[in-house]
């Protein structure tokens, strides 16, 4: 899908959320990336082979 230079990383790299948004729509919460993954604002992600990535943010500690 990339095709601009430096070349993003790909959906199977773990710095995958590197990439570059080609599509924002934060009113609904996500973005496309130019790798193919479609990652939602509480970090989760879905590859463009199907699999889903469990959110992942930091858990904020109580104080």
């Amino acid at each position: 899908m990339c095709q601009h230079r430096p070349v993003c990383p790909s959906a199977d790299s773990p710095d995958r959320e590197a990439a570059v948004v080609v599509a924002s729509h934060p009113e609904q919460g996500w973005s496309l990336l130019c790798n193919g993954v479609l990652q939602f604002e509480d970090t989760g992600e879905i590859l463009p082979d199907g699999r889903v990535i469990a959110p992942h943010r930091a858990l904020a500690e109580v104080a």
